[in-house]
């Protein structure tokens, strides 16, 4: 019977070794950025690690002749590239922890 609680106790500390790397991991993440980019590069968005969108910078030749139906497809265009990197690198810093395995909740 002792030695369940034994091993009960050493999952318990992997378990919060863990959540300690879990959490470092999101703080890393914050400070990371990713750049998404549409129109050749005359629309681009800067988004952090964890997905926060952080800056949008639209060139100026877009703005000339501004075209209202480009230049919203063009942000969404940067804002999903920018997503998309944000959430693959977010996915990589969290499988080195959990070795590739996909805990719901987690990204």
């Amino acid at each position: 019977m002792s030695g369940s609680f034994g091993e009960l106790g050493s999952l318990l500390k992997q378990a919060q070794q863990m959540q300690r790397e879990l959490d470092r991991v999101r703080e890393e993440l914050k400070t990371r950025t990713v750049e998404g980019i549409a129109g050749g590069g005359t629309v681009r968005v800067q988004v952090s690690g964890d997905r926060n969108v952080l800056k949008i910078e639209i060139a100026p030749e877009l703005l000339a002749k501004p075209d209202k139906a480009l230049l919203e497809d063009l942000v969404l265009a940067a804002l999903r590239d920018g997503l998309g990197r944000a959430s693959q690198v977010s996915s990589e810093a969290f499988a080195r922890i959990t070795g590739g395995i996909q805990l719901p909740g987690l990204f």
